[in-house]
């Protein structure tokens, strides 16, 4: 089978896919007509989210079988026209679970104890204790929306803290323990100190934080947000924040990347960008919550074992 990489991803699933008798063709520099070329006769392909993987991309591979995406998301894959041609979908949201979880955990600690703020503060030779006084996670309500690979990895994370732990996953049931609470996303609204979202973009939750959603908050909340930028919007949460909704926000992904993440500041930023990239209370990062060294390794090496599971010697 050959198998054409149009994404760099780590060398580990090139070496076990070649030792299990696979062509891999590598072409992470080409352009998309390049690639289009390329994938003629290709039997897989894999990505990150160079390209959108849609019928007209797809349609220069007639004969392929399978999409192996590295990361977590599919939004960038037509999964109805897969279907419809029975090209079958692989991802590997195990392999940076406990990156996202270790990145959102450092967000919310440093959101609380005003770390972003009295960092710059210090460096102009401001010393102001009183004005940076944090606030404890000890004895608060967690509530984390969507309760997959990195919902569950995030409540791992906080068992080391004596807080509650409340979780909704519209699709999913039956998923309570002794440290997390199976819930509504009423009882979240209702009761949570911080909200945390771990879900997928499609549909049903593009702008899922709107200015109905802070509306409903029975309390302020500090807001984490490390699924997909779409999944908040951010003119609703910069009104939420200017008028005490919402304590303070992380945010390692938002509403206006583009598909190429490096290319996202050539674009006219909006003005509640402007705001969120100023406020002292609000700490972004590039889509790095789960871009660590460990984690480049395991994308690669689950998509390994979930390709030759399914197509075994």
């Amino acid at each position: 089978m050959k198998i054409v990489f149009l994404d760099e991803v780590h060398s580990i699933l090139t070496e076990r896919l070649q030792k299990s008798g696979f062509e891999c063709l590598h072409i992470e520099n080409a352009s998309l007509e390049e690639s289009q070329k390329y994938v003629h006769d290709a039997d897989g392909i894999v990505i990150r989210s160079k390209y959108p993987m849609n019928e007209d991309f797809l349609k220069f591979a007639p004969h392929l079988k399978f999409i192996a995406r590295s990361g977590a998301g599919m939004e960038n894959i037509d999964i109805p026209y897969c279907e419809s041609r029975n090209i079958h979908l692989f991802n590997s949201p195990e392999g940076n679970r406990n990156a996202v979880a270790e990145h959102a955990l450092g967000m919310l600690l440093a959101l609380m104890n005003n770390i972003k703020k009295s960092n710059k503060e210090i460096t102009t030779g401001i010393w102001d204790r009183e004005g940076n006084r944090g606030i404890e996670l000890d004895g608060k309500t967690v509530g984390i929306i969507g309760y997959g690979n990195n919902g569950k990895a995030f409540a791992k994370k906080l068992r080391g803290f004596d807080v509650n732990v409340l979780a909704y996953d519209k699709y999913k049931d039956s998923f309570g323990s002794d440290f997390v609470k199976e819930c509504t996303l009423e009882a979240i609204l209702d009761q949570a100190d911080v909200i945390s979202f771990h879900i997928p973009q499609n549909q049903e939750t593009v702008y899922f934080a709107d200015e109905t959603f802070f509306k409903s908050l029975a309390k302020p909340i500090f807001l984490l947000n490390l699924s997909r930028g779409k999944i908040v919007n951010a003119k609703a949460l910069v009104e939420a924040i200017q008028n005490g909704q919402v304590l303070g926000a992380g945010l390692d992904v938002i509403e206006y990347e583009k598909t190429s993440f490096e290319a996202f500041f050539e674009q006219n930023l909006p003005e509640p960008f402007q705001f969120l990239l100023n406020a002292h209370n609000v700490i972004l990062t590039p889509h790095i919550g789960g871009w660590t060294n460990e984690s480049y390794f395991k994308l690669s090496n689950v998509l390994a074992d979930k390709i030759l599971d399914f197509y075994p010697e």
